[in-house]
């Protein structure tokens, strides 16, 4: 079958349809994670786990999963048996021939498993990857768990809140979107912080998630960081500009990472600059680059390019594109190139509003 949505699995999971093959990956590792433990977890059932519930990784050998899938559940309806983060890319074609081989002749007693916890593949660009997604379909059932709109992720803050006995208003749902990143699993460690902190404090009933607790205890990830100090720079703040430089040093973050995530920012105004005045709205910046589940980055361009000219956001990716080759050629030290780069995007903004 094609490849389906993650609320088809559970529909799927409720009525007990768990036996053949599953693979579940996708960018969201959060979900990929929680929905492949529920999975496993039903498909072998609570009878005598350790024969029933057999694991394995890339590291094992096919005929020990062969074996293990061909085999009778112990006592039990069905069993299942799971491989987390098999990497295509690393087997021959021999083996993997004999991998859809094992898939075509997998019993209808056993739940085969195929998920990626950790590891990414292009489905698309890869003809391994290709091929083994479309053997999957033809065979079972392939659950891609792709990122969150920042709408879903608000929803799911709030049932995150909701199920510590807390309360988060929308401002201070976006604001932790703003500072923790658009990452399920980063934000769901930020939130249990958070209500743990609401419930010691015990400000009202049921507890408030306020702004001030997120401004006081969620760390900027050095995107939000970079974004902030974009937003400087092209405001002309040069206090603020150079203290965000100073966290991100005190971060230890690599100079070459800076300067990425900034030049990116700086290309996310190019594109909505160009798209405005080609009379067109900023999201159809979008196009031109990867930006799914990632719109919040046009919302935040669109807001600096109104005080921008498009001849400074070119002046400014040259500037960017020097300090790039200055990084990986020149012997002078990372925190005077930026240093120098930050002194001349922020001239050129000034020069432009001047």
């Amino acid at each position: 079958m094609p490849t389906v949505e993650e609320s088809a699995l559970r529909k799927q999971m409720a009525a007990g349809e768990l036996s053949g093959l599953f693979v579940v990956a996708g960018e969201e590792k959060y979900m990929v994670g929680r929905l492949s433990k529920q999975l496993i977890k039903k498909a072998a059932g609570g009878t005598f786990p350790e024969f029933n519930n057999q694991a394995f990784t890339n590291e094992s050998s096919l005929d020990a999963i062969g074996d293990a899938s061909q085999a009778l559940p112990f006592f039990a309806e069905r069993k299942c048996v799971s491989v987390s983060d098999f990497d295509v890319e690393s087997k021959s074609a021999d083996e993997l021939n004999k991998l859809y081989e094992l898939w075509e002749l997998c019993p209808e007693t056993t739940a085969l498993v195929f998920w990626y916890p950790t590891l990414d593949f292009d489905g698309k660009r890869s003809s391994k990857w290709k091929k083994f997604l479309k053997q999957a379909e033809e065979r079972g059932t392939v659950v891609l768990c792709g990122r969150r709109s920042r709408t879903e992720l608000l929803r799911f803050l709030g049932r995150e809140a909701e199920k510590s006995g807390c309360v988060l208003p929308r401002p201070s749902g976006e604001r932790l979107l703003d500072y923790a990143g658009e990452d399920l699993t980063a934000l769901k460690s930020e939130m249990d912080k958070l209500c743990a902190y609401a419930l010691a404090t015990g400000q009202g009933q049921p507890p408030e998630i306020t702004r001030e607790m997120v401004e006081d205890m969620v760390p900027k990830s050095t995107e939000t960081t970079v974004f902030l100090l974009a937003n400087a720079l092209v405001a002309g703040d040069y206090e603020k500009a150079y203290g965000l430089l100073d966290v991100l040093f005190y971060q230890n973050e690599e100079p070459i990472a800076i300067l990425g995530a900034l030049g990116a920012s700086y290309v996310d105004m190019y594109r909505v600059r160009a798209a405005l005045e080609s009379g067109h709205p900023y999201q159809d910046a979008a196009q031109y680059g990867d930006y799914k589940g990632r719109d919040f980055r046009l919302r935040n361009a669109q807001k600096n390019v109104r005080s921008i000219s498009q001849g400074v956001l070119r002046q400014s990716l040259h500037l960017l594109l020097e300090a790039d080759l200055a990084l990986k050629g020149s012997r002078l030290e990372a925190r005077i190139i930026l240093d120098e780069l930050i002194a001349k995007l922020l001239l050129a903004a000034q020069e432009d509003r001047a």
